[in-house]
């Protein structure tokens, strides 16, 4: 073979190596793009697996039942009735009622009477159970209750205010009672196992936001085609679930504990004598005592922006079906900040959390002077666009605020009268709420806040957002603990009781008692 020959072999094997290069890169190419492709479907699909992988993971540790309890008065309970209900109770008092801003502040305050009263809800949940249950009887209680009270001043017309005033806070209390009766299931479950405290509290936030969602974004339909009393109506649906969980959620029998009156009287006052034990520990009352002043001093301007938001003449006039859209995507905004909590803040100390979230809601209620008034016409922004802003803003702040503060209070339940004892921190937290709406009931009464005169409405909502900011001054009294600590000590109840567990159930027994034992 001549050179000439050797040549031409030599190019056909570089040309051909050239080729199998280029083929080897092209399929190359072509894998790593299927492998790119796949890695975003996988992501895009683990985004809407993760949640389900969630609740899974959570009944397999807790029980599937106690799971969809919190579904159910959480989502449909809270979630749904609270914001139907405070929607469609504001156009009820403004357009059949005809009541003044300041004066519905003071009636909305007393919604919070049954939330008030939760001590005694839980006292009777942990120390008066009905046939061997502590649990399951009051989910049938608070069911019919709400269910009864809706039923009523829906089909009753013309009801005199306090009849109808009644009625509403019947409502409430049925949302109360069921309200404590699965928070006293959470406490349990947060103390005995704890490092699913924040995932329970994350899964009643979640719940509660997509409830709200629905209710805000129905409310405004059905308050144009049914009227505010017709729609009523509809919040009589929710409490036959909540009658219905009584008798699906999982508990055990307590057959043993058939109480006797005397018995029935000694065990309530051991759990009334735990809880005054432990309210005076500073690790509990200090932390409890900020719960009550961060809600207390920011007083409560909500009815005389609503009624500025649908007046035709001073405010935008916003239409029914609008202001429940504004709330609808405010509950959407929860939602985000639940899952912000969840995913980054939930191992920051306490102290740390509070801090930042407290500044941020005080600052964010400069929204609300702003859009009072009317900068953001100055600014060429439209009042729709704004107000949906601002409610959005406000939503995540305000869930990233509430979310930790219910995990501090998990954790300052003592074993025994967890239920008890949570509802006592809860009902902290109602007096709070309480307090804001009569205070601002009255600043809006002081500044002549009327149904048609909001001239000093802007001032209002300024007092309330510097006294947001003050609350910073306060923040000393949480503790600097993480959210994952144990804040009390184990044996807080057994210095002078101790907790006796058996099969049936948990009573707190005295050390004089057990000595005779």
């Amino acid at each position: 073979m001549d050179s000439s020959e050797k040549e031409g072999l030599v190019v056909v094997e570089e040309s051909q190596s050239s080729t199998t290069e280029e083929q080897s890169a092209r399929i190359s190419n072509q894998t790593n793009l299927h492998s790119s492709e796949t890695c975003k479907k996988n992501n895009i699909f683990s985004v809407f697996l993760e949640p389900v992988q969630w609740i899974q993971m959570l009944s397999s540790q807790l029980n599937p039942t106690f799971i969809i309890g919190i579904v159910l008065v959480y989502g449909l309970n809270l979630g749904f009735s609270g914001s139907f209900f405070k929607v469609v109770t504001d156009y009820y008092w403004k357009d059949v009622q005809k009541v003044q801003p300041s004066v519905v502040q003071l009636y909305i305050g007393l919604y919070y009477i049954p939330w008030i009263m939760k001590p005694i809800w839980g006292l009777l949940t942990d120390v008066f159970p009905i046939r061997g249950y502590r649990r399951r009887p009051y989910f049938v209680v608070a069911g019919i209750l709400g269910g009864a009270s809706a039923l009523m001043v829906a089909a009753i017309g013309n009801l005199p205010a306090a009849i109808a005033l009644a009625c509403l806070i019947g409502v409430t209390a049925g949302m109360a009672i069921a309200d404590v009766t699965i928070d006293a299931c959470i406490a349990t479950n947060s103390i005995e196992v704890r490092s699913l405290a924040p995932d329970m509290q994350s899964l009643c936030g979640v719940c509660s936001s997509a409830g709200a969602l629905i209710g805000y974004s129905t409310s405004g339909f059905f308050v144009h085609h049914l009227g505010p009393q017709g729609a009523l109506v509809l919040l009589a649906i929710p409490p036959v679930f909540i009658t219905v969980l009584g008798f699906v959620i999982y508990e055990m029998r307590s057959s043993g504990l058939q109480y006797e009156k005397k018995k029935t009287m000694e065990n309530l006052g051991v759990a009334v004598r735990g809880m005054y034990s432990t309210i005076k520990f500073p690790q509990v009352w200090k932390p409890s005592l900020y719960m009550y002043l961060s809600l207390a001093l920011s007083i409560s301007t909500h009815e005389g922006q609503f009624y500025w938001y649908t007046d035709p003449k001073a405010g935008p006039a916003f239409s029914q079906e609008f202001v429940g859209i504004i709330y609808a995507i405010g509950a959407m905004a929860s939602m985000v900040g639940v899952l912000i909590y969840h995913k980054t803040l939930k191992d920051l100390p306490f102290r740390n959390l509070l801090f930042f979230a407290q500044l941020l809601y005080g600052t964010s209620g400069m929204l609300d002077l702003i859009f009072i008034l009317r900068w953001n016409l100055v600014l060429g922004i439209p009042d729709y666009f704004f107000v949906i802003t601002e409610e959005c803003v406000s939503r995540i702040i305000s869930r990233i605020r509430w979310i930790p503060m219910m995990v501090l209070s998990t954790r300052l339940c003592p074993i025994g009268i967890e239920g008890t004892f949570f509802a006592l921190l809860m009902c902290i937290d109602s007096l709070g709420s309480l307090t804001s709406k009569w205070s601002g009931g009255m600043v809006l009464h002081m500044f002549h806040v009327t149904r048609t005169d909001f001239t000093n409405l802007w001032l209002v909502v300024l007092i309330r957002n510097i006294m947001r900011i003050a609350t910073l001054g306060l923040i000393f009294l949480v503790p600097k603990a993480d959210q994952s600590d144990a804040l009390i000590p184990p044996d807080i109840l057994t210095k002078n009781s101790t907790v006796v567990s058996d099969d049936e159930g948990m009573e707190l027994v005295q050390k004089n008692e057990k000595d005779e034992v």
